[in-house]
């Protein structure tokens, strides 16, 4: 896009704003929140309590931009871990909608026209937004906020300095509360490990795959044999969607990704302890060619660039995948027998198990807007749910309600939830308990008190297979300075884009391996030079943040 035609469509966003999010404010048309500390300070903080419930001692009212899974309720309000948690802390909270899948339009909308509530929650504010709305504003300041009203988000980030590094924007400011998985919950960073069918493995004598090569010769002999015993050639010897999962999961054989999934692009070389722009090395051109070589030789289902994620669970639902990668196809796909791979050994004798993702999953899942009259008692609202107590409620509900404690003191939902009477998927009899289905949600995720897929015994067991081999340094995401930002939203995001282009042409053999040396030639001319450089300034930031 042309300078012209983004400066129309940047008017044209900020011109309609108004219109499409008129509801979209609270009550509180003035006041900036870091101020209200400030000046407001003895008339806020008086009908504030320091610590205990209730937060406030009368009633305050808030609204919330909130972001929605469609497995979620339609009213979070009547939850019972809102209602409850409403009377505990004195603080009614008017929790606005919006479906995932139009969150970043509306969000973006919301910022732009200037009609926006006193908090974002659960609605994956980008790093960028935080730096640059941060910056204006818009979003407080939360540094000292922290400091004096969320100790248990401050012991934390004390445990996990990493976490501090990950949220604290170039300038110096944290402005947000994130989505937090404890960095010992290794099945809950892997989320959607990579499953293969034990029942099939055994019919065919095989034992289950550890090296690049005898996952290859598995995925054959699945298309190779009617394994389901119906007289039909309909196996799938691996079934997703796009193509970016199995890479992914894939690369660590070759050594590449060694950084975590936070870094698609650039981990570092263990030659020289150098960053290194691994999607054009020559080594990773080896990664590709194998991700080929399964789609010429039939293994990759053929719809994986188009097919939906509904789709794709139903077809998975018949019984005939032979590998997949989803969170757990017991509870997408309803089918029992599936086993983890770990880290798989590539031909060079490299094993890396890269398929992990940053604990500061969503750095940006609460932010405080300058429209909240009550930052601090806010800021003690979503603090409650970064400790023991307050998450276990969040996640787990009322103990004889919701869950029991089982002899060993581990906690289970009651059989209205897991056994549901009415056949009700586990989901949906949650669904009007409490609302982190779907994710994004700010909080702490810890094995004890979770109990999503990452948490079944076959989830657990892929985590200890892949342990010996997971990421030894895992980075959070980096924070960029505006004009690094600007870079890599144009240059940064064509290069990508590109790559990803270019990577589905080689794998589907619309372009052929022969023209390897010119694609990375191309990707160079884009500016994969400078591309690193920004990112070496932000990883020098990353290394030194206290």
């Amino acid at each position: 896009m042309n300078n012209k035609k983004r400066w129309i469509a940047m008017t044209a966003t900020v011109a309609v704003a108004g219109s499409l999010l008129a509801a979209c404010g609270s009550d509180n048309t003035s006041g900036n929140g870091s101020e209200a500390g400030k000046e407001g300070g003895s008339k806020e903080t008086a009908n504030l309590n320091a610590s205990g419930m209730p937060i406030t001692k009368e009633p305050i009212s808030l609204t919330f931009f909130t972001g929605k899974a469609a497995t979620n309720g339609n009213n979070f309000e009547e939850t019972l871990v809102w209602k409850e948690y409403a009377k505990m802390s004195n603080m009614n909270i008017k929790f606005q909608l919006v479906p995932f899948e139009n969150l970043t339009e509306k969000r973006n909308l919301a910022l732009a026209g200037g009609d926006y509530p006193d908090a974002f929650y659960s609605a994956r504010v980008p790093a960028s937004d935080l730096m640059k709305y941060g910056s204006q504003g818009t979003f407080i300041k939360l540094n000292d906020l922290i400091d004096k009203y969320a100790p248990n988000f401050k012991k934390l980030m004390e445990k996990y300095p990493d976490l501090k590094k990950g949220l604290t924007m170039p300038d110096g400011n944290i402005y947000s509360f994130p989505s937090f998985y404890s960095p010992d919950f290794l099945p809950m960073l892997i989320g959607t490990p990579f499953w293969v069918k034990q029942e099939w493995l055994t019919k065919l004598g095989m034992k289950e795959p550890t090296t690049t090569e005898e996952l290859y010769q598995y995925l054959k002999a699945v298309k190779q044999t009617d394994l389901n015993g119906n007289g039909q050639a309909d196996e799938i010897p691996y079934a997703g969607t796009g193509i970016n999962p199995l890479i992914e999961q894939l690369r660590g054989a070759w050594g590449f990704g060694n950084r975590g999934l936070g870094h698609k692009f650039v981990d570092v070389d263990p030659k020289t302890n150098e960053l290194r722009f691994f999607r054009t090395d020559p080594k990773y051109k080896e990664v590709i060619e194998y991700v080929r070589k399964l789609y010429s030789d039939g293994l990759i289902d053929k719809e994986i660039f188009t097919v939906k994620t509904s789709a794709l669970y139903a077809k998975g639902q018949t019984g005939i995948f032979g590998s997949t990668i989803n969170p757990n196809p017991s509870t997408q796909l309803n089918q029992s027998g599936y086993v983890g791979l770990g880290a798989l050994k590539g031909p060079h004798g490299d094993q890396v198990y890269s398929h992990v993702k940053v604990p500061a999953v969503w750095p940006g899942a609460f932010v405080i807007t300058d429209k909240n009259k009550h930052p601090e008692a806010t800021v003690r609202w979503i603090d409650h749910f970064f400790g023991d107590e307050g998450a276990t409620f969040y996640f787990m509900g009322i103990e004889g309600q919701t869950y029991k404690k089982t002899a060993d003191g581990k906690l289970e939902f009651v059989d209205e939830i897991t056994k549901n009477p009415n056949g009700l998927t586990m989901d949906q009899a949650l669904a009007k308990y409490i609302t982190w289905l779907g994710g994004s949600y700010p909080g702490y995720v810890q094995e004890k008190y979770f109990k999503g897929s990452e948490t079944l015994p076959e989830s657990i067991g892929t985590g200890k297979k892949a342990q010996p081999h997971s990421v030894k340094e895992l980075w959070n995401s980096f924070n960029f300075t505006e004009e690094e930002t600007e870079f890599r939203s144009t240059v940064g995001s064509d290069m990508e884009t590109y790559i990803g282009e270019m990577e589905a042409k080689f794998i589907t053999g619309s372009q052929p391996m022969s023209e390897w040396d010119k694609y990375v030639a191309t990707v160079q001319k884009m500016g994969q030079d400078q591309y690193m450089k920004t990112y070496k300034q932000a990883y020098e930031r990353y290394k030194s943040s206290k």
